[in-house]
């Protein structure tokens, strides 16, 4: 079995959505645009086949036909019966990149056409998992970002399956290793690099972003195993002026400042500097692109989009899936994305994950993964739970507290007002969960979906007396018992 080469990316991210959402953004949108015009038709035919693996003029006339019968296995198929659809998405360094094929940003898109939303799931490069290449070989056990670079190695890994060879290998191995860990079938997958992501900015002639806190960064590494603007590695004093800096405000940016912006993960800042501040800034960088990519002039980017995606993006998505995904997610405003994350704050812990080098990785705390893929299954829930905000606090009176911590991290993306967990002094918690619900009945489809994800009964103070330490909240008291326990670690604490 070949091993990976001693390269890595330098620059370490556990989710960065905006390298990977603009390319199914502005594909799908260039195939609307220009499919019914002859004037770009060669341009057009020698874009989507390098994208897409290969492409006929019939195809992109079935592309840009809406009224067209969709075949069973499209993605077209799939809106059209108002389906789930799983789209992985992948960001990776590419040539300037000492390690061009290692993922830096992993993340899922669920796309709920029955309800007109979106769920992006974001999947730390560092999580340690089984990447199931051969039947002969067995599993590799490494971080989840070699999947790819193991499907686009055609140099080495012998006894790959046929699946995980040629132009689609690293998305397809990176689709089953990821729906190993989620339990997702994924429908589709598309990579880009970082140069096309800077490239489509560019293209667009930049964005327009909003920074509601500055951002400095003396550890913003360049394109030359070092640091921009006379900067340092992460651990050194940063010299005066070095590095990256933005103040708050709005800007334009060009698609370096972008990507900058984007990737940051050492800012000076420490709202800056968590998950949840680079997750901020993507979202809102993924926002300003599509709106640019959408507006009225974009037909006029044609040339330069196809430019900028045509040698940094990998898919099998067919050109009719493009087209019906532009027209499917035109619709879709901002409010309706829900934004979710997989982190050592909530399922995820940081250790060696049982290996016996020194090794920096992120460890399901449910080593079945079965904790992981519940929480993936429920990340589209019915709309009514999301627009209600209920209040929401969690309760915990055994060991290991960081427990309690986690569950209330996973509930803050589904809309609720999610108060500080608390664990109470009383140590011996009750064996079945129990949710207390102080809204007089206010939050129906919020009650029944907490119900089914923790498995407990939904009682309301006038038939059992909650614990002193359960206050009323107006919402929902979840005092978690050895029942969840138990599956939050999958009984190994």
């Amino acid at each position: 079995m070949a091993r990976l080469r001693a390269r890595r990316s330098r620059y370490r991210l556990h989710h960065r959505l905006a390298t990977s959402a603009p390319a199914v953004i502005v594909g799908a949108l260039l195939i609307v645009m220009i499919g019914g015009t002859t004037l770009f038709a060669a341009r057009v035919l020698n874009f989507l086949g390098a994208v897409t693996g290969g492409a006929s003029i019939s195809q992109i006339g079935q592309a840009v036909a809406p009224n067209a019968e969709p075949g069973t296995s499209s993605i077209a198929y799939k809106i059209k019966h108002r389906e789930t659809i799983n789209v992985l998405l992948l960001g990776y360094g590419g040539n300037e990149n000492d390690a061009p094929y290692l993922t830096d940003s992993i993340m899922v898109a669920r796309l709920d056409t029955a309800t007109n939303r979106v769920a992006l799931i974001s999947i730390p490069r560092d999580l340690w998992v089984g990447i199931q290449y051969s039947n002969v070989n067995g599993t590799y056990n490494q971080k989840i970002n070699a999947a790819f670079e193991v499907g686009m190695d055609e140099s080495g890994w012998s006894g790959r399956l046929p699946r995980y060879t040629g132009r689609d290998g690293g998305g397809h191995l990176s689709e089953d290793t990821v729906g190993h860990l989620t339990g997702l079938t994924f429908d589709r997958y598309m990579g880009v690099d970082f140069k096309a992501f800077r490239d489509v900015v560019d293209a667009l002639g930049g964005i327009t972003v909003h920074m509601d806190l500055p951002l400095d960064d003396c550890h913003y590494p360049d394109y030359k195993n070092g640091y921009v603007n006379h900067g340092v590695g992460p651990g050194y004093r940063c010299p005066p002026g070095a590095g990256i800096h933005y103040k708050a405000g709005d800007y334009a940016v060009t698609g370096e400042q972008a990507l900058q912006i984007a990737r940051s993960r050492d800012a000076e800042q420490p709202e800056q500097a968590t998950d949840f501040g680079r997750a901020r800034r993507q979202q809102m960088i993924i926002a300003e692109i599509k709106k640019q990519a959408l507006g009225i002039n974009a037909i006029v980017k044609a040339p330069q989009l196809m430019n900028a995606l045509q040698k940094n993006v990998r898919t099998d998505l067919t050109i009719d899936d493009m087209a019906a995904l532009y027209r499917w997610g035109g619709r879709i405003p901002d409010s309706s994305i829900l934004h979710f994350a997989l982190t050592n704050d909530n399922l995820l812990e940081a250790g060696n994950c049982g290996q016996d080098y020194g090794v920096y990785a992120l460890c399901p705390t449910d080593g079945s993964n079965k904790m992981i893929q519940s929480y993936v299954a429920n990340t589209l829930p019915p709309p009514a739970v999301t627009r209600a905000h209920a209040p929401l606090q969690f309760f915990w009176s055994g060991q290991l507290p960081d427990m309690v911590n986690g569950v209330a991290d996973l509930m803050k993306p589904f809309g609720f007002e999610v108060a500080d967990p608390q664990s109470p002094r009383v140590r011996v918690p009750p064996q079945k969960t129990v949710i207390y619900d102080f809204s007089g009945g206010a939050y129906p489809d919020a009650a029944e979906w907490l119900s089914q994800f923790f498995g407990a009964d939904i009682v309301a103070p006038s038939q059992s007396q909650p614990p002193a330490f359960v206050k009323d909240n107006g919402g929902f008291a979840v005092y978690l018992g050895h029942d969840f326990g138990s599956r939050w670690y999958n009984n190994n604490r």
